[in-house]
């Protein structure tokens, strides 16, 4: 049997990867991050000007339209910026805020106003409806079958019961614009992302990733439609900059949060167990705060519980998920599900042993196994969606602007420069 790699090799590799991050966004950094940052608006304001003339969906139609005003506004304030040769950190990340109203804020509410909304979007509010009424906000199996079978697939909920919160604003406030759970996405995302800025250093790299969480049109389209997965993907953001402060009961409670909210946390939650932190007081809140959240559904109801959870989840529910798009994983299902099975388990054992062999030294490490972690997971998933993908993008740029082991300790082993209080 092969020696384990020793120390120097695995700081040798270790060494590497960050390498490659730091070429990355050198590159990123020229023109002062303009040239990047109008390729990005041009190239979305295409996308989203292709949707609002392609979408058969009238959400992504009206986002289409919304997004592509708001897109073509920003790359050219960027023709702007390069023309005068502006190009500091305030006035990019100005415009990044700005950006995400218009193309995110904006179409969501307006399709809050008019009632669209996507699937998810009614699920969630069912079951806060649930939640308020029963204490649960899962259906039994009996009340799901006793449906009409068009019925069916909307009365499950496909999360932790703590995304039935985000409907409690409809089923005790009423219908309105403001109820929508989209909202509720909405408002604990910029909360989350608010948080997670303040723990980074003050630098181009920042703004970059928070674009790619923001203005990136695979986000910017899920919020204003759907939105779920957004204040996941911030809350494991928040976790992973709270850990580059070496802060892990903070880091605990932010992915603890998001993994109450959806499965997708998890994966990031385990990397991040093997950070050289202090574990216990990350595992309180990183796995304690979501099993909280699942024991009064399964007091209430266990029946309901397992079939939202656990049959549902596995595909052995009443319904499935209409989630097909055409990823490797979808096509090798479809000549043969055992194959398909088969290839994701050996895929998710080699990361595991990719992470017992060389563990992430910092949050950066970590973010960079989440995404491609994740990314190989959606790709070879019998049942996924083309929007899972903000979440591998988002942990890959996000770990360009988290700090190394060595600068998070120079950070914070620097004292505060005093503030001037006279002459």
């Amino acid at each position: 049997m092969p020696d384990r790699p020793g120390p120097a090799l695995r700081s040798r590799a270790a060494a590497l990867d960050s390498a490659a991050l730091d070429a990355a966004a050198a590159l990123d950094a020229a023109a002062g991050g303009l040239a990047v940052d109008l390729g990005l608006y041009a190239l979305s304001a295409v996308f989203a000007l292709i949707t609002a003339l392609a979408a058969t969906l009238p959400t992504h139609h009206t986002w289409g339209w919304i997004a592509t005003a708001g897109y073509t506004a920003a790359a050219l304030v960027v023709v702007g910026q390069l023309a005068t040769r502006r190009a500091d950190v305030t006035s990019r990340a100005a415009l990044t805020l700005a950006t995400w109203a218009t193309t995110a804020l904006v179409p969501l509410v307006v399709e809050a106003v008019r009632g669209q909304a996507q699937e998810e979007v009614i699920t969630v509010e069912h079951g806060g409806e649930r939640l308020l009424h029963t204490g649960t906000p899962y259906l039994a199996h009996d009340a799901i079958a006793a449906l009409p079978a068009g019925d069916r697939l909307l009365a499950y909920l496909p999360y932790q019961p703590g995304m039935a919160v985000f409907g409690l604003p409809r089923a005790t406030l009423g219908t309105h614009w403001w109820t929508d759970a989209r909202v509720g996405f909405a408002a604990v995302t910029a909360l989350a992302l608010a948080l997670a800025i303040r723990q980074l250093p003050r630098s181009p790299r920042t703004i970059r990733a928070l674009q790619v969480a923001t203005v990136l049109p695979v986000c910017a389209l899920t919020l204003a439609v759907g939105g779920d997965d957004l204040p996941v993907l911030a809350l494991c953001l928040l976790a992973l900059a709270y850990a580059s402060r070496n802060r892990a009961a903070a880091a605990g409670v932010a992915v603890g949060l998001a993994g109450a909210l959806k499965l997708f946390a998890w994966p990031v939650a385990i990397v991040a167990l093997f950070l050289p932190m202090n574990r216990r007081r990350y595992a309180i809140g990183a796995f304690g705060i979501p099993i909280l959240a699942l024991i009064p559904a399964f007091l209430v109801d266990p029946d309901a519980a397992v079939e939202n959870v656990v049959r549902f989840t596995l595909g052995r529910g009443l319904a499935h998920s209409t989630a097909a798009t055409n990823f490797p994983g979808h096509l090798i299902a479809l000549a043969s599900p055992a194959a398909a099975v088969a290839l994701l388990v050996a895929a998710g054992i080699a990361i595991a042993v990719w992470l017992v062999r060389r563990p992430p030294r910092d949050a950066r490490g970590a973010a960079a196994i989440c995404a491609a972690g994740l990314l190989t997971a959606i790709l070879l998933m019998p049942a996924t969606r083309f929007g899972y993908l903000l979440y591998p993008a988002a942990y890959a740029v996000w770990a360009t602007a988290l700090p190394t082991a060595a600068a998070a300790r120079t950070r914070s082993a620097t004292p505060p420069v005093p503030a001037c209080t006279g002459p």
